[in-house]
């Protein structure tokens, strides 16, 4: 996938042109917000969970080398196989040698937006193998040749009227007259599409939600059932998953899944729960004949004691980005890469670099929203000001705003000097609102602030003239 995470701000300002979007991305408040209020407040211990969620990523993390060995020792004994891959290009070369060697032409693929950030589908595209995405979201954006909007619901920047109009557009065999004005309409035919899909695909590639050490278990939540027909149907099932997402125990996994579904999408838990322990044993009915694991690093084991470790805990549910103004106002592909949202605004910049991503952890109000829901208590805030100060750092700001925070720098450093400019500045800014309390418009640098808004206009002295006048000191 191509990183235009450097023209966040052309893509900001055509999302916010984009009255379809807009109209799409007002479904985020109404299908999230509300229904995980109303699961968390259902939940009494739900606090606690968070707190206990916390404690566990956060233990994991300073022992995730010997987890990880646990979990490939236990992988190995059910009969599977691990594959370690440093970078995206060793995880695409690992996934395309076993479609290879298996001679699979179609590859069915559950959600997986590691996938996405290897970009795996392209790959596999130019080595003559066929991918097909069989969650529903997936699928809508495969037919619009797009790429994910949102972690959780990727179609979300979509109204019902264009997803509608692909599916007349790619599924040629519908009548004029069928309705695929709801969702269930929707998925029915996507179904009856993917079924035969699924029965002729060689290889399945899946996500992972959770890896568990104890017993060497993939853990995939879905809500369609997409996941459980990819890897039981075809020869080989491969589970792609980062090296975070390691857990020690099944019980372990109880207390992230319990807060996982009511932080994504307000449910007490997603409708399928999938468990994978190896390939197909002598007796069962179904299942791969090869089990593999494909553990990616990218980058991620050098998050390790750093400021951004933290970020590690994530556990992907997307409330940060439901609950945030910025996304709610742009939507997931002005980001310019996989990750959107608050989470996007760290890791991208992790991932690809903060000279190509600078502009996500800028693009915050810092109004601490993500924060105060996220089920893994991970501090985005602080994290987005970290990179914000790398980036300060390495002289990767504009001229003119460097230049222009070391003016206010100079001032705050000389009170007396820095008063008399905030005198001066208020009596300027009343005396443009003329009487009317606001600025339509201000000049040179500033014309940003007014270009979507009026900017209230000082009625009084400033503070510290208000200060003064009432008895108080200043130094």
């Amino acid at each position: 996938m191509q990183v235009t995470s450097p023209a966040f701000k052309e893509n900001a300002t055509r999302a916010l042109a984009d009255a379809t979007l807009q109209k799409a991305l007002k479904n985020v408040e109404k299908g999230f917000i509300a229904k995980r209020i109303k699961a968390a407040e259902a939940l009494p211990e739900f606090e606690a969970l968070r707190d206990a969620g916390r404690d566990l990523k956060s233990h994991v993390l300073k022992h995730l080398d010997l987890y990880l060995e646990a979990y490939e020792k236990k992988v190995v004994e059910a009969g599977g196989h691990v594959h370690w891959a440093e970078s995206a290009e060793d995880a695409r070369r690992i996934v395309t040698d076993i479609c290879k060697r298996l001679g699979a032409r179609t590859v069915t693929k559950g959600k997986s937006m590691i996938t996405e950030e290897i970009a795996l589908n392209d790959h596999l595209e130019k080595e003559g193998i066929t991918p097909v995405e069989t969650d529903l979201g997936e699928y809508i954006i495969q037919l619009r040749g797009e790429h994910p909007s949102h972690i959780v619901a990727p179609a979300v920047h979509l109204t019902k009227e264009q997803v509608a109009g692909d599916f007349r557009r790619v599924h040629t065999h519908l009548e004029p007259e069928r309705d695929l004005t709801e969702p269930v309409t929707l998925l029915t035919e996507a179904r009856t599409v993917l079924r035969e899909k699924f029965l002729v695909a060689d290889v399945g590639i899946t996500g992972a939600n959770f890896l568990i050490a104890e017993t060497g278990t993939s853990i995939i939540v879905t809500n369609e059932g997409n996941g459980d027909l990819t890897q039981t149907l075809p020869k080989a099932h491969i589970v792609m998953a980062s090296i975070e997402k390691i857990v020690p125990t099944l019980e372990d996994v109880d207390t992230l899944l319990r807060i996982l579904a009511r932080s994504a999408t307000g449910q007490e838990l997603s409708v399928y729960t999938t468990f994978s322990t190896g390939p197909r044993r002598d007796g069962d009915v179904d299942g791969p004949g090869e089990y593999h694991v494909v553990l990616l690093d990218n980058g991620r084991s050098a998050m390790l004691g750093t400021e951004f470790e933290e970020m590690l805990r994530c556990i992907r549910c997307g409330a940060c980005m439901n609950h945030c103004p910025v996304f709610q106002a742009v939507g997931g592909h002005a980001y310019g890469w996989v990750y959107p949202g608050p989470m996007g605004a760290v890791l991208t910049p992790t991932l690809v670099g903060v000279d190509k991503a600078g502009h996500l952890p800028n693009a915050s109000t810092f109004c601490g929203r993500c924060e105060s829901v996220c089920p893994m208590r991970i501090p985005l805030p602080r994290m987005m000001r970290a990179w914000r100060n790398r980036e300060w750092e390495r002289a990767l700001n504009p001229a003119a705003l460097r230049s222009g925070l070391g003016f206010w720098a100079f001032l705050a450093a000389r009170p007396g000097l820095y008063r008399l400019a905030a005198r001066a500045s208020s009596t300027a800014l009343r005396l443009m609102g003329a009487g009317k309390g606001r600025i339509a418009k201000l000049p040179f640098f500033a014309s940003g602030w007014t270009k979507m808004r009026d900017m209230p206009a000082p009625e009084g002295a400033t503070f510290m003239d208000q200060w003064k006048a009432k008895g108080g000191r200043t130094a």
